[in-house]
């Protein structure tokens, strides 16, 4: 039987929280689908920060005005144990003074906070109260921003213009990403935004020009999104998407690998409403230095890219996502489905491979389960249906295992030839170094994925070799009944 099972496809659709996948047959590999709100952050170096990175200068004149605006609120003081600075990710945060690990750094009442609550209270609130969270407050930004009076000038000008997203590369940028995963979730992203803005331009903007008296483009629109993907807090209580003034600036170092706690929500004082956004130090820091956080311990290096625009050189963070598929056009679709449902899967299923790592528990059955047919078929009757799962845990049948092994190297190989450059050449760029970020980005990314590809074509190519040696159901089953004598041979019984 040909090993006709997997087929290469990319991303149809993008949301800002996931995105939809049309696959073919029986899988495919693709952009990991979910693209989930954690804590976003601006563009920073595309290197390990160091623990002890420091000032590099006083900050230019919007950031101090900032600064004295936040002062003039109350929301901070000369006692405030950091300050913005210019560094060389840009802005971060600088501690005034040493600060011990776990210690408060700052404090924002949520009347400082920009979020779907804000929107509502403001004069876009009763239009706006329908929309997606993301596209409102991305709506409320661009306004404000559009506003020389703006309550939140002082804050709209310390903002990027633009981020190293992958969402803002031209096209030119995005040809060096060619056949990785990362830019099938780009452009699948770009095509959900793009397909935002004009569903809110039709409903909201043009019909509300009143309130909305400056043109509003795509290109604001981008804007806004990658302000939102790269700064906006979240898996905060009663809050999923919030932009903290002044705490934005917090960058984040791979050196810390702790990722609980360093922020929370919590009350002002016992007789108060207000909430207060607490931003801790996870580390100790000395005064000078700069303060870190870790943004999130679980994403690949594509997903860094695109929320952030940096990735890191932590093998760990170079994964491919595995996406597989139950065919509905399969014999056995319904006991196949209701298998993978009873087991914690469902019609389709998403498997990240990182670099050093081993396969992810669920895939090796879950790939058996799919290529089940033929003689070994029976195992989909119902009276295995409390059992199958634990005998897809073993080998099947040869030829179930050699079906799954020729399917994912050939899809393995597949994938590989989409790139356009080996990973020699790629690993000669790095070295000789002088790349511009985005150069650098690109050549990284699709490094690590072609090394993740080989990864797993190494991990088939070998099970492949030990074919014959594996014990497989119908063995394993005589062995139970003790038909089976310890040379493995069967054994027979003679009648009188």
């Amino acid at each position: 039987m040909a090993a006709t099972l997997f087929t290469l496809s990319s991303p149809s659709t993008s949301t800002f929280l996931s995105s939809s996948t049309t696959h073919s047959h029986f899988s495919s590999f693709t952009a990991k689908s979910t693209l989930p709100i954690h804590r976003r952050k601006r563009p920073i170096s595309l290197s390990a920060t160091s623990l002890h990175s420091t000032s590099t200068g006083d900050p230019p004149p919007e950031v101090q005005t900032f600064w004295q605006w936040l002062q003039d609120k109350g929301v901070v003081s000369a006692k405030s144990p950091v300050r913005p600075g210019m560094v060389r990710e840009g802005l971060g945060l600088i501690a005034k003074k040493d600060i011990a690990r776990n210690e408060v750094v700052l404090e924002i009442p949520n009347r400082f906070w920009i979020n779907p609550d804000a929107v509502a209270a403001s004069e876009i609130g009763s239009v706006c109260s329908e929309l997606k969270p993301w596209v409102s407050v991305a709506l409320f930004l661009i306004r404000e921003k559009l506003r020389e009076d703006s309550k939140w000038r002082v804050y709209l000008d310390i903002l990027p213009e633009s981020t190293d997203s992958t969402v803002s590369w031209s096209d030119e940028e995005l040809g060096e990403l060619q056949g990785t995963q990362l830019l099938s979730t780009t452009l699948g992203v770009k095509e959900y935004v793009q397909s935002e803005f004009l569903k809110v331009e039709e409903e909201i903007i043009l019909p509300n020009k009143q309130l909305f008296p400056a043109p509003i483009t795509l290109d604001d629109f981008f804007w806004a999104f990658g302000i939102l993907r790269s700064r906006a807090f979240s898996r905060l209580r009663g809050q999923n998407l919030v932009l903290i003034p002044l705490a934005d600036l917090i960058n984040h170092s791979p050196s810390i690998t702790m990722e609980d706690y360093a922020w929370e929500i919590k009350g002002a004082g016992l007789f108060s409403r207000d909430l207060l956004f607490s931003l801790r130090s996870p580390v100790s820091v000395k005064a000078g230095e700069q303060v870190f956080i870790q943004y999130d311990l679980n994403k690949s290096n594509a997903e860094l890219a695109l929320d952030y625009g940096f990735i890191e050189s932590k093998s760990e963070r170079n994964a491919y996502t595995l996406t597989l598929e139950i065919s509905e056009s399969d014999p056995f679709f319904g006991d196949k489905l209701d298998i993978a449902e009873t087991n914690g899967f469902g019609e389709t299923a998403y498997f990240d491979i990182l670099l050093d790592h081993p396969l992810p528990p669920g895939l090796i059955p879950y790939l058996r389960l799919v290529a089940l047919g033929g003689t070994d078929a029976f195992l989909l009757e119902s009276i295995f249906r409390n059992t199958i799962w634990g005998h897809l845990d073993l080998p099947v049948s040869r030829s179930n295992e050699e079906l799954i092994c020729q399917a994912v190297r050939n899809a393995c190989k597949s994938a590989l030839s989409g790139y356009n450059t080996t990973i020699e050449e790629d690993e000669k760029l790095m070295e000789e170094g002088n790349l511009d970020r985005r150069l650098e980005i690109a050549v990284g990314i699709r490094a690590g994925e072609k090394k993740v590809l080989q990864q797993i074509d190494e991990i088939f190519k070998e099970r492949e070799s030990e074919l014959d040696e594996l014990e497989y159901y119908q063995e394993r089953r005589l062995k139970d009944l003790g038909l089976v004598g310890g040379q493995g041979e069967i054994i027979f019984w003679e009648t009188n």
